[in-house]
Protein backbone atom coordinates (compact mmCIF):
# COMPACT_ATOMS: atom_id res chain seq x y z
CA UNK A 1 0.00 0.00 0.00
CA UNK A 2 1.54 3.54 -0.93
CA UNK A 3 1.70 6.22 1.59
CA UNK A 4 -1.58 8.14 3.23
CA UNK A 5 -1.55 11.47 3.44
CA UNK A 6 -4.49 12.69 4.83
CA UNK A 7 -5.52 16.86 3.92
CA UNK A 8 -7.70 18.33 6.10
CA UNK A 9 -9.31 21.84 4.86
CA UNK A 10 -9.86 24.19 7.26
CA UNK A 11 -9.47 27.89 5.90
CA UNK A 12 -13.10 28.35 5.93
CA UNK A 13 -13.74 32.22 7.58
CA UNK A 14 -16.70 29.91 9.46
CA UNK A 15 -18.69 33.51 10.02
CA UNK A 16 -21.76 31.61 10.21
CA UNK A 17 -20.81 31.16 14.20
CA UNK A 18 -20.89 34.50 15.28
CA UNK A 19 -17.75 34.01 17.69
CA UNK A 20 -14.39 35.69 17.70
CA UNK A 21 -13.42 32.32 18.58
CA UNK A 22 -12.41 30.69 15.02
CA UNK A 23 -14.70 27.77 14.17
CA UNK A 24 -12.42 25.01 13.99
CA UNK A 25 -11.02 25.53 17.52
CA UNK A 26 -15.04 25.43 19.19
CA UNK A 27 -14.75 22.55 21.44
CA UNK A 28 -16.23 19.57 20.81
CA UNK A 29 -16.86 17.08 23.79
CA UNK A 30 -13.48 17.99 24.89
CA UNK A 31 -11.42 18.48 21.36
CA UNK A 32 -11.34 21.39 18.90
CA UNK A 33 -13.54 20.97 15.78
CA UNK A 34 -10.92 20.19 13.52
CA UNK A 35 -9.32 17.71 16.12
CA UNK A 36 -12.21 15.09 15.17
CA UNK A 37 -11.12 14.42 11.60
CA UNK A 38 -7.26 14.82 12.08
CA UNK A 39 -7.84 11.73 14.67
CA UNK A 40 -10.01 9.60 12.66
CA UNK A 41 -7.59 10.16 9.79
CA UNK A 42 -4.49 8.93 12.10
CA UNK A 43 -6.23 6.33 13.70
CA UNK A 44 -6.93 5.45 10.30
CA UNK A 45 -3.17 4.85 9.07
CA UNK A 46 -2.23 8.62 7.34
CA UNK A 47 1.58 8.98 7.88
CA UNK A 48 1.09 12.81 7.49
CA UNK A 49 -1.29 15.04 7.84
CA UNK A 50 -1.70 18.50 6.30
CA UNK A 51 -3.75 21.19 7.67
CA UNK A 52 -5.06 24.23 5.34
CA UNK A 53 -5.22 26.88 7.49
CA UNK A 54 -6.23 30.38 7.06
CA UNK A 55 -3.44 33.38 6.72
CA UNK A 56 -4.13 34.45 9.93
CA UNK A 57 -2.64 31.64 11.45
CA UNK A 58 -5.40 31.62 13.95
CA UNK A 59 -5.08 27.66 14.33
CA UNK A 60 -1.14 27.59 15.14
CA UNK A 61 -0.43 26.12 18.58
CA UNK A 62 -4.01 24.43 18.53
CA UNK A 63 -3.08 21.09 16.44
CA UNK A 64 -1.80 17.99 17.46
CA UNK A 65 1.61 17.15 17.39
CA UNK A 66 3.21 16.55 13.73
CA UNK A 67 0.51 18.32 11.94
CA UNK A 68 1.55 20.29 9.14
CA UNK A 69 0.19 23.56 8.58
CA UNK A 70 -0.01 25.37 4.88
CA UNK A 71 -2.00 28.46 4.23
CA UNK A 72 -4.37 29.12 1.60
CA UNK A 73 -3.53 32.52 0.60
CA UNK A 74 -6.95 33.67 -0.51
CA UNK A 75 -10.71 32.35 -0.20
CA UNK A 76 -10.90 30.77 -3.55
CA UNK A 77 -12.61 27.29 -3.05
CA UNK A 78 -11.74 24.12 -2.04
CA UNK A 79 -9.55 23.44 -5.10
CA UNK A 80 -7.47 25.76 -4.37
CA UNK A 81 -7.04 24.89 -0.66
CA UNK A 82 -6.08 21.60 -1.69
CA UNK A 83 -3.70 23.40 -4.60
CA UNK A 84 -1.97 25.03 -1.71
CA UNK A 85 -1.48 21.39 0.18
CA UNK A 86 0.44 20.17 -3.05
CA UNK A 87 3.77 20.86 -1.84
CA UNK A 88 3.30 19.19 1.26
CA UNK A 89 1.69 15.73 -0.05
CA UNK A 90 4.50 13.14 -0.82
CA UNK A 91 5.37 11.85 -4.08
CA UNK A 92 3.09 8.46 -5.11
CA UNK A 93 1.22 8.81 -1.96
CA UNK A 94 -2.67 8.47 -1.75
CA UNK A 95 -4.44 11.50 -0.36
CA UNK A 96 -7.13 11.67 1.75
CA UNK A 97 -9.11 15.17 1.70
CA UNK A 98 -11.51 16.29 4.04
CA UNK A 99 -12.93 18.74 5.58
CA UNK A 100 -11.98 19.98 9.12
CA UNK A 101 -15.74 21.08 9.94
CA UNK A 102 -17.20 17.61 9.41
CA UNK A 103 -16.00 16.02 13.51
CA UNK A 104 -18.42 12.66 12.87
CA UNK A 105 -16.35 10.92 10.39
CA UNK A 106 -14.70 7.68 11.77
CA UNK A 107 -11.39 5.92 11.42
CA UNK A 108 -13.26 2.88 10.00
CA UNK A 109 -15.01 5.11 7.43
CA UNK A 110 -11.80 6.44 6.13
CA UNK A 111 -10.23 3.13 6.17
CA UNK A 112 -13.13 1.70 4.32
CA UNK A 113 -12.92 4.38 1.68
CA UNK A 114 -8.87 3.99 1.42
CA UNK A 115 -9.48 0.17 0.64
CA UNK A 116 -12.39 0.39 -2.08
CA UNK A 117 -10.40 2.96 -3.49
CA UNK A 118 -7.33 0.59 -3.54
CA UNK A 119 -8.85 -2.05 -4.95
CA UNK A 120 -10.87 -0.70 -7.63
CA UNK A 121 -7.40 1.17 -8.63
CA UNK A 122 -9.31 4.67 -9.55
CA UNK A 123 -7.81 8.05 -9.49
CA UNK A 124 -10.65 9.13 -7.61
CA UNK A 125 -12.88 8.09 -5.00
CA UNK A 126 -15.62 10.08 -3.55
CA UNK A 127 -17.52 9.18 -0.82
CA UNK A 128 -20.65 10.02 -1.10
CA UNK A 129 -23.98 9.69 0.95
CA UNK A 130 -28.10 9.15 -0.05
CA UNK A 131 -29.83 11.13 1.66
CA UNK A 132 -34.10 11.60 1.79
CA UNK A 133 -33.47 15.87 1.58
CA UNK A 134 -30.23 16.45 -0.43
CA UNK A 135 -30.62 20.38 -0.20
CA UNK A 136 -27.87 22.40 -0.18
CA UNK A 137 -25.23 19.52 -1.17
CA UNK A 138 -23.84 18.84 -4.75
CA UNK A 139 -25.64 15.92 -6.55
CA UNK A 140 -23.65 12.96 -7.71
CA UNK A 141 -24.50 12.52 -11.50
CA UNK A 142 -23.32 8.75 -12.42
CA UNK A 143 -22.87 7.41 -16.20
CA UNK A 144 -24.92 5.05 -17.59
CA UNK A 145 -22.47 2.28 -16.18
CA UNK A 146 -23.33 3.90 -12.82
CA UNK A 147 -19.42 5.50 -12.55
CA UNK A 148 -19.29 8.96 -11.55
CA UNK A 149 -19.46 11.84 -14.30
CA UNK A 150 -19.41 14.99 -12.37
CA UNK A 151 -20.93 16.60 -9.39
CA UNK A 152 -23.47 19.62 -9.79
CA UNK A 153 -23.11 22.21 -7.16
CA UNK A 154 -26.32 23.63 -5.92
CA UNK A 155 -25.67 26.93 -4.26
CA UNK A 156 -27.70 29.17 -6.36
CA UNK A 157 -30.52 29.08 -8.73
CA UNK A 158 -30.07 27.56 -12.55
CA UNK A 159 -26.16 25.78 -10.99
CA UNK A 160 -28.30 22.45 -11.22
CA UNK A 161 -31.12 21.46 -13.92
CA UNK A 162 -34.65 19.89 -12.35
CA UNK A 163 -33.54 16.20 -12.86
CA UNK A 164 -30.15 17.14 -11.31
CA UNK A 165 -32.11 17.95 -8.33
CA UNK A 166 -34.37 15.26 -7.92
CA UNK A 167 -30.63 12.95 -7.47
CA UNK A 168 -30.32 11.88 -3.50
CA UNK A 169 -26.91 10.73 -3.44
CA UNK A 170 -24.82 13.69 -2.44
CA UNK A 171 -21.06 14.79 -2.17
CA UNK A 172 -19.74 14.41 1.46
CA UNK A 173 -16.44 16.21 0.58
CA UNK A 174 -14.35 13.44 1.42
CA UNK A 175 -12.37 11.97 -0.97
CA UNK A 176 -9.42 9.19 -1.78
CA UNK A 177 -6.94 10.46 -4.80
CA UNK A 178 -3.87 8.86 -6.46
CA UNK A 179 -1.50 11.48 -5.40
CA UNK A 180 0.19 12.14 -8.63
CA UNK A 181 -3.36 11.88 -10.76
CA UNK A 182 -4.43 14.32 -8.05
CA UNK A 183 -1.43 17.20 -8.85
CA UNK A 184 -1.67 17.19 -12.58
CA UNK A 185 -5.86 17.60 -12.42
CA UNK A 186 -6.00 20.24 -9.89
CA UNK A 187 -3.40 22.27 -12.82
CA UNK A 188 -6.63 22.22 -15.05
CA UNK A 189 -9.43 23.93 -12.55
CA UNK A 190 -10.99 27.04 -13.56
CA UNK A 191 -12.88 29.56 -11.60
CA UNK A 192 -15.80 29.47 -14.92
CA UNK A 193 -19.03 28.78 -12.59
CA UNK A 194 -21.53 30.96 -10.80
CA UNK A 195 -19.37 31.72 -7.63
CA UNK A 196 -15.89 32.33 -9.26
CA UNK A 197 -14.41 29.83 -7.22
CA UNK A 198 -11.94 26.35 -7.51
CA UNK A 199 -14.21 23.35 -6.76
CA UNK A 200 -12.47 20.56 -5.94
CA UNK A 201 -14.98 18.34 -7.67
CA UNK A 202 -14.16 19.28 -10.40
CA UNK A 203 -11.17 17.74 -10.82
CA UNK A 204 -13.36 14.15 -11.68
CA UNK A 205 -14.18 15.47 -15.30
CA UNK A 206 -10.55 16.78 -15.79
CA UNK A 207 -9.50 12.81 -14.52
CA UNK A 208 -12.55 10.98 -16.69
CA UNK A 209 -11.34 13.14 -20.22
CA UNK A 210 -8.03 11.55 -19.23
CA UNK A 211 -9.44 7.96 -19.58
CA UNK A 212 -8.64 6.88 -15.54
CA UNK A 213 -11.86 5.85 -13.67
CA UNK A 214 -13.80 7.78 -10.98
CA UNK A 215 -15.76 5.61 -8.43
CA UNK A 216 -18.12 6.23 -5.61
CA UNK A 217 -17.83 4.89 -1.90
CA UNK A 218 -21.53 5.01 -0.42
CA UNK A 219 -21.05 5.64 3.02
CA UNK A 220 -23.00 3.46 5.31
CA UNK A 221 -24.55 5.95 7.77
CA UNK A 222 -25.14 10.10 6.61
CA UNK A 223 -24.22 10.96 9.97
CA UNK A 224 -20.55 10.40 9.08
CA UNK A 225 -20.38 13.55 6.82
CA UNK A 226 -22.52 16.22 9.01
CA UNK A 227 -20.60 19.36 8.29
CA UNK A 228 -20.37 22.52 11.40
CA UNK A 229 -21.50 26.04 9.74
CA UNK A 230 -23.49 27.46 12.69
CA UNK A 231 -24.14 26.62 16.40
CA UNK A 232 -27.29 24.86 15.95
CA UNK A 233 -25.28 22.19 13.76
CA UNK A 234 -22.45 22.35 16.41
CA UNK A 235 -25.11 21.63 18.79
CA UNK A 236 -26.81 18.56 16.31
CA UNK A 237 -23.33 16.63 16.42
CA UNK A 238 -22.43 17.26 19.67
CA UNK A 239 -25.79 14.95 20.74
CA UNK A 240 -24.26 12.14 18.04
CA UNK A 241 -20.78 12.20 19.05
CA UNK A 242 -21.37 12.36 22.94
CA UNK A 243 -24.12 9.28 22.53
CA UNK A 244 -21.03 7.33 20.79
CA UNK A 245 -18.53 8.19 23.68
CA UNK A 246 -21.38 7.22 26.36
CA UNK A 247 -21.91 4.16 23.93
CA UNK A 248 -18.26 3.22 23.72
CA UNK A 249 -17.70 3.45 28.09
CA UNK A 250 -20.82 1.16 28.06
CA UNK A 251 -19.53 -1.20 26.17
CA UNK A 252 -16.35 -1.30 27.96
CA UNK A 253 -18.19 -2.11 31.56
CA UNK A 254 -18.86 1.18 32.33
CA UNK A 255 -22.74 2.12 34.14
CA UNK A 256 -23.61 5.21 32.88
CA UNK A 257 -26.96 5.12 34.79
CA UNK A 258 -28.93 8.42 32.83
CA UNK A 259 -27.12 9.01 29.43
CA UNK A 260 -29.48 11.82 29.10
CA UNK A 261 -27.67 13.90 31.72
CA UNK A 262 -24.25 12.77 31.40
CA UNK A 263 -21.41 14.53 29.54
CA UNK A 264 -18.28 12.68 29.00
CA UNK A 265 -15.29 14.01 27.20
CA UNK A 266 -13.49 12.11 24.63
CA UNK A 267 -10.22 12.17 26.46
CA UNK A 268 -11.84 10.55 29.55
CA UNK A 269 -10.59 7.14 30.95
CA UNK A 270 -13.07 4.92 33.20
CA UNK A 271 -12.36 1.70 34.32
CA UNK A 272 -14.46 -1.64 34.52
CA UNK A 273 -17.41 -1.74 37.34
CA UNK A 274 -17.43 1.65 37.55
CA UNK A 275 -20.77 3.83 38.27
CA UNK A 276 -21.41 7.23 36.55
CA UNK A 277 -24.39 8.21 38.80
CA UNK A 278 -27.15 11.16 36.80
CA UNK A 279 -25.85 14.92 35.86
CA UNK A 280 -22.21 13.88 36.13
CA UNK A 281 -19.71 15.79 33.69
CA UNK A 282 -16.31 14.47 33.26
CA UNK A 283 -14.07 16.87 31.43
CA UNK A 284 -10.62 17.05 29.50
CA UNK A 285 -7.81 14.10 30.74
CA UNK A 286 -9.69 13.19 33.34
CA UNK A 287 -9.02 9.30 34.67
CA UNK A 288 -10.86 7.24 36.77
CA UNK A 289 -10.42 3.25 38.29
CA UNK A 290 -12.25 0.33 39.05
CA UNK A 291 -15.15 -0.06 40.77
CA UNK A 292 -15.69 3.68 41.48
CA UNK A 293 -18.59 5.55 42.29
CA UNK A 294 -19.26 8.83 40.69
CA UNK A 295 -22.13 11.35 41.34
CA UNK A 296 -24.84 12.35 41.17
CA UNK A 297 -24.23 15.94 39.92
CA UNK A 298 -20.38 15.61 40.28
CA UNK A 299 -17.98 17.42 38.28
CA UNK A 300 -14.32 16.19 37.40
CA UNK A 301 -11.83 18.38 35.54
CA UNK A 302 -8.90 17.02 34.83
CA UNK A 303 -8.58 14.54 37.91
CA UNK A 304 -7.23 11.33 38.61
CA UNK A 305 -9.43 8.63 40.59
CA UNK A 306 -7.46 5.32 41.66
CA UNK A 307 -9.80 2.20 42.34
CA UNK A 308 -13.43 1.91 44.82
CA UNK A 309 -13.49 5.74 44.87
CA UNK A 310 -16.78 7.41 45.62
CA UNK A 311 -17.45 11.22 44.65
CA UNK A 312 -21.06 12.31 44.90
CA UNK A 313 -22.01 15.58 45.00
CA UNK A 314 -19.14 17.28 44.51
CA UNK A 315 -16.39 19.49 41.94
CA UNK A 316 -12.54 18.42 41.38
CA UNK A 317 -10.04 19.78 39.45
CA UNK A 318 -6.44 18.84 38.57
CA UNK A 319 -6.43 16.70 41.53
CA UNK A 320 -5.61 13.03 42.70
CA UNK A 321 -7.74 10.53 44.59
CA UNK A 322 -5.74 7.70 45.59
CA UNK A 323 -7.46 4.06 46.41
CA UNK A 324 -10.59 3.60 48.91
CA UNK A 325 -10.77 7.55 49.39
CA UNK A 326 -14.04 8.76 49.33
CA UNK A 327 -14.69 12.79 48.81
CA UNK A 328 -18.14 14.43 49.33
CA UNK A 329 -21.35 15.07 49.16
CA UNK A 330 -20.10 18.98 48.59
CA UNK A 331 -16.35 18.52 48.47
CA UNK A 332 -14.11 21.24 46.21
CA UNK A 333 -10.67 19.79 45.80
CA UNK A 334 -8.49 22.05 43.83
CA UNK A 335 -5.32 22.04 41.78
CA UNK A 336 -2.30 20.64 43.41
CA UNK A 337 -4.77 18.30 46.10
CA UNK A 338 -4.14 14.84 46.49
CA UNK A 339 -5.67 12.44 48.87
CA UNK A 340 -3.95 8.97 49.11
CA UNK A 341 -5.32 5.76 50.06
CA UNK A 342 -8.43 5.63 52.05
CA UNK A 343 -8.30 9.49 53.00
CA UNK A 344 -11.57 11.48 53.28
CA UNK A 345 -13.06 15.15 52.05
CA UNK A 346 -16.03 15.71 53.55
CA UNK A 347 -19.37 17.18 53.12
CA UNK A 348 -18.29 21.00 52.38
CA UNK A 349 -14.90 20.98 52.29
CA UNK A 350 -12.54 22.82 50.29
CA UNK A 351 -8.79 21.70 49.62
CA UNK A 352 -6.27 22.90 47.44
CA UNK A 353 -2.62 22.43 47.15
CA UNK A 354 -2.56 19.92 49.84
CA UNK A 355 -1.23 16.18 50.28
CA UNK A 356 -3.71 14.33 52.65
CA UNK A 357 -1.83 11.16 53.77
CA UNK A 358 -3.76 7.50 53.87
CA UNK A 359 -6.67 7.06 55.90
CA UNK A 360 -6.35 10.50 57.18
CA UNK A 361 -9.90 12.49 56.88
CA UNK A 362 -11.42 15.80 56.99
CA UNK A 363 -14.74 15.36 57.06
CA UNK A 364 -16.90 18.34 57.08
CA UNK A 365 -16.96 22.38 57.26
CA UNK A 366 -13.10 23.27 56.40
CA UNK A 367 -10.42 24.86 54.52
CA UNK A 368 -7.21 23.51 53.52
CA UNK A 369 -4.29 25.04 51.80
CA UNK A 370 -0.85 24.40 51.07
CA UNK A 371 -0.82 21.60 53.44
CA UNK A 372 0.60 18.33 54.30
CA UNK A 373 -0.81 15.97 56.54
CA UNK A 374 0.52 12.88 57.46
CA UNK A 375 -1.66 9.56 58.12
CA UNK A 376 -4.54 8.66 60.47
CA UNK A 377 -4.78 12.08 61.31
CA UNK A 378 -8.49 12.97 61.77
CA UNK A 379 -9.29 17.35 61.24
CA UNK A 380 -12.46 17.91 63.48
CA UNK A 381 -14.59 20.55 62.24
CA UNK A 382 -13.97 24.00 60.91
CA UNK A 383 -10.83 23.16 61.01
CA UNK A 384 -8.54 25.98 58.53
CA UNK A 385 -5.44 26.13 57.48
CA UNK A 386 -4.88 30.26 57.51
CA UNK A 387 -2.21 30.17 54.54
CA UNK A 388 -2.06 33.15 53.26
CA UNK A 389 -0.53 36.63 54.45
CA UNK A 390 -1.75 39.16 52.51
CA UNK A 391 1.60 39.20 50.55
CA UNK A 392 2.90 35.31 50.62
CA UNK A 393 1.62 31.93 50.75
CA UNK A 394 2.58 29.70 53.44
CA UNK A 395 2.10 25.76 54.12
CA UNK A 396 1.26 24.08 57.09
CA UNK A 397 2.10 20.79 58.28
CA UNK A 398 0.35 18.01 60.07
CA UNK A 399 2.17 14.97 61.48
CA UNK A 400 0.75 11.38 61.48
CA UNK A 401 -2.15 10.56 63.84
CA UNK A 402 -3.09 14.24 65.08
CA UNK A 403 -6.86 15.09 66.41
CA UNK A 404 -8.01 18.70 65.89
CA UNK A 405 -10.69 20.14 67.66
CA UNK A 406 -13.62 21.39 66.36
CA UNK A 407 -12.67 25.08 64.93
CA UNK A 408 -9.21 24.90 65.15
CA UNK A 409 -7.31 27.55 63.08
CA UNK A 410 -3.67 26.73 61.88
CA UNK A 411 -1.95 29.99 61.17
CA UNK A 412 0.71 29.24 58.49
CA UNK A 413 3.86 28.58 58.58
CA UNK A 414 3.25 25.94 61.34
CA UNK A 415 3.91 22.60 62.26
CA UNK A 416 2.10 20.17 64.36
CA UNK A 417 4.15 17.23 65.41
CA UNK A 418 2.91 13.66 65.36
CA UNK A 419 0.51 12.64 67.64
CA UNK A 420 -0.89 16.20 68.89
CA UNK A 421 -3.96 17.36 69.93
CA UNK A 422 -5.84 20.54 69.98
CA UNK A 423 -8.07 22.06 71.95
CA UNK A 424 -11.72 23.19 70.75
CA UNK A 425 -11.67 26.88 69.10
CA UNK A 426 -7.68 27.18 69.19
CA UNK A 427 -5.69 29.27 66.90
CA UNK A 428 -2.13 27.87 66.68
CA UNK A 429 0.61 30.10 66.11
CA UNK A 430 3.35 28.47 67.22
CA UNK A 431 5.11 25.14 66.37
CA UNK A 432 3.29 21.84 68.64
CA UNK A 433 5.73 18.87 69.52
CA UNK A 434 5.16 15.33 69.50
CA UNK A 435 2.57 13.88 72.05
CA UNK A 436 1.14 17.78 73.36
CA UNK A 437 -2.26 19.13 73.39
CA UNK A 438 -2.31 22.65 72.27
CA UNK A 439 -5.21 25.27 73.81
CA UNK A 440 -4.77 28.37 72.57
CA UNK A 441 -7.84 30.37 73.49
CA UNK A 442 -8.56 32.72 76.81
CA UNK A 443 -10.05 31.24 79.67
CA UNK A 444 -13.54 31.42 79.82
CA UNK A 445 -14.99 34.53 82.57
CA UNK A 446 -18.80 34.24 83.43
CA UNK A 447 -20.14 38.34 84.40
CA UNK A 448 -22.95 37.25 86.59
CA UNK A 449 -26.10 40.11 86.23
CA UNK A 450 -25.14 41.35 82.67
CA UNK A 451 -28.61 40.86 81.55
CA UNK A 452 -29.85 42.47 84.48
CA UNK A 453 -27.46 45.29 84.05
CA UNK A 454 -27.85 46.29 80.18
CA UNK A 455 -32.00 46.24 81.06
CA UNK A 456 -31.31 48.92 83.71
CA UNK A 457 -29.28 50.82 81.64
CA UNK A 458 -31.84 50.44 78.50
CA UNK A 459 -29.86 48.82 76.06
Amino acid sequence: MPALTAVVLAAGQGTRMRSRLPKMLHDLCGRALVGWPIAAALEAGATSVVLVGPPDGSLDGHLPDGVRTVVQPEPDGTGGAVRAAVPAIEPGATVLVLPGDAPLVTAAALTALVDSHAVRGAAATMATMLLDDPSGYGRVVRDDCGGVERVVETKTAGDATASELQIKEVNSSIFAFDGDALRAALDQLTTDNAQGELYLPDVLPALLAQGRAVAAHVLDDPALALGVNDRVQLADVRRIAQRRILDAHGRAGVTIVDPGSTLIDVGVEIGEDTVVQPSSFLRGETRIGRGCTVGPLTTLIDATLGDDVTVPHSYLVSCEVRDGATVGPFAYLRPGTLLRERSKAGTFVEIKNSDVGAGSKVPHLSYIGDADIGEDTNLGAATITANYDGVDKHRTTIGDRVHTGVDTTLVAPVTLSDDVYTGANSAITKNVPPGALAIARERQVNHEGYAARRRRNGD
